[in-house]
């Protein structure tokens, strides 16, 4: 077996909020550990875009079935003073034993959907909460933040130069590895490099030029170095004055050899010096040689550059890509949906009311159907109660979650079920891949999902809404518990 478990760099128990424990230590005295089903979904686009990218599944897997607690962590719990010997024996033995159903890692999501459906007892489901958010949250956000820039960049090379910035060591690997099923072509994080099989690239810093008489010099000491991966990075004195005209000097010793280089550029006005620099490459007869640029690049002033036909060939991004830059989280929340009623022996919906609707729970076992046009286009998401079957070619009504006045008819040419069974009974139902495996799959997803959208749903700003609906069936359910609490409300 692959050894992942110490490839994770928190793989205890206790990484779980306090109270999910004494909320579990309370369930487990009032013999209280009925079967129950747990949604993770989120409430909105990040970055006010039109779609968002789920990640961090396969990471929560490896976590869920190598979840146990030690004999030092229970021990720590023991000083706490709060937990009874009966509970903390109990924790000895405990482990995830449930079934986990999920969207494929690298999906096109939307809000409202259920990505990840918990099937457990209840304390089971209830420990597990803070360890499914924080793997699907932070990795679906920089994944977001990754295809929004990948998309911008007209699906360039994007290389992820974040490892500096990133929030702390497991944030940087956390990040590296969402932003390449995000479309990052590559990563400067060595470490992440080797354990993900991800390309790592850089070339020099600044301190490479200064180190040396003159910047000629450290250009030819790199070049005759790396005469196959020669970047020469020309800001570090004056660009067009001494920078480009030393990296040409350089590169023209290479060329002559017959290699390649180009040249980076990590300050000023991009689009102008671009557009110099390429002037003097074509000029000094090197049309081949390329450019790259960095210096805290987002989506908004890749598309920009785009736009203006800047002749750039890669995007070094780091601090906006791996930070989220303009959004800190990602607004996965994690809600019961159902538990067993005893007097039926059947699962029961429940529903989580709000004075915000938009914050009102969807009631219910659930599962989540994507439909296509004749073009293989999606159009639409419909969330459905487990038992019911959307098929294709069959027009049905579907009505907006929030249960106004919208709907909608359609009559699909091809329907996909989006959640999958992960794990039964605490074990996954497929081999494990490796990482490096595992990654390029989720990347590969990701980059055939975004194809079936529209482009207006994929713009930087202003993007079209894509349509989350319901089916009759639950939208009937969901009124049900409506106007069940107003009777209840008006009773008190």
């Amino acid at each position: 077996m692959e050894n992942h478990i110490e490839r994770s760099t928190i793989n205890s128990a206790l990484f779980t909020d306090f109270y999910e424990l004494t909320m579990a230590q309370g369930y487990w005295k009032q013999n209280m550990n009925q079967k129950v089903v747990f949604d993770m979904f989120f409430r909105r686009n990040p970055f006010n875009g039109g779609f968002s990218v789920f990640a961090g599944i396969e990471t929560l897997l490896d976590a869920l079935t190598t979840f146990t607690f030690t004999e030092e962590d229970i021990a720590y719990l023991k000083e706490q003073g709060i937990f009874e010997q009966g509970f903390l024996d109990y924790l000895k033995d405990f482990h995830f034993s449930g079934d986990l159903y999920s969207f494929e890692e690298g999906s096109i999501i939307f809000p409202q959907e259920p990505l990840v459906r918990i099937h457990a007892n209840l304390i089971e489901a209830q420990i597990i909460e803070g360890l499914v958010l924080n793997h699907c949250n932070f990795q679906s956000l920089i994944a977001t933040k990754t295809a929004r820039i990948w998309l911008a960049s007209k699906k360039g090379g994007i290389m992820e130069f974040g490892l500096r910035r990133a929030q702390g060591p497991d944030g940087a690997m956390s990040a590296t590895r969402a932003s390449y099923i995000g479309g990052a072509a590559g990563t400067s994080n060595t470490l992440a490099g080797k354990l993900y099989g991800i390309p790592v690239m850089g070339t020099m810093a600044h301190s490479w030029i200064m180190s040396f008489p003159s910047e000629l010099e450290a250009f030819e000491a790199y070049a005759k170095i790396y005469p196959e991966k020669t970047v020469f990075l020309i800001d570090t004195y004056d660009t067009l004055k001494s920078g480009i005209k030393n990296a040409i000097k350089a590169g023209a010793k290479l060329v002559e050899k017959g290699y390649n280089f180009g040249v980076r550029l990590d300050s000023g006005d991009i689009s102008y010096l671009t557009q110099e620099v390429r002037k003097e490459l074509d000029k000094a007869g090197f049309p081949q040689a390329f450019i790259s640029v960095s210096n805290e690049l987002t989506e908004e002033i890749i598309e920009t550059l785009v736009s203006q036909n800047a002749p750039i060939a890669s995007w070094g991004v780091g601090t906006h890509m791996v930070t989220g830059g303009t959004e800190s989280s990602f607004t996965g929340v994690y809600k019961l949906a159902a538990r067993h009623n005893e007097k039926t022996d059947s699962m029961s919906p429940v529903m989580k009311f709000s004075d915000n609707p938009a914050k009102s729970t969807n009631p219910g076992i659930k599962n989540v159907w994507r439909l296509y046009d004749k073009d293989g286009m999606a159009k639409a998401d419909i969330l459905a109660l487990e038992d019911e079957i959307i098929e294709k070619g069959k027009t049905y009504q579907y009505f907006h979650p929030l249960i106004d006045y919208r709907q909608f008819s359609f009559a699909a040419e091809s329907v996909q079920p989006m959640l999958k069974k992960r794990l039964e009974n605490g074990k996954r139902l497929q081999p494990r891949l490796t990482d490096a495996e595992q990654l390029r799959i989720s990347r590969q997803n990701m980059q055939k999902e975004i194809e079936m959208f529209d482009p207006s749903y994929k713009r930087i700003l202003n993007p079209h809404i894509y349509k989350v609906s319901m089916t009759e069936k639950l939208k009937d359910l969901k009124l049900s518990f409506i106007e069940e609490n107003i009777k209840r409300a008006s009773q008190n």
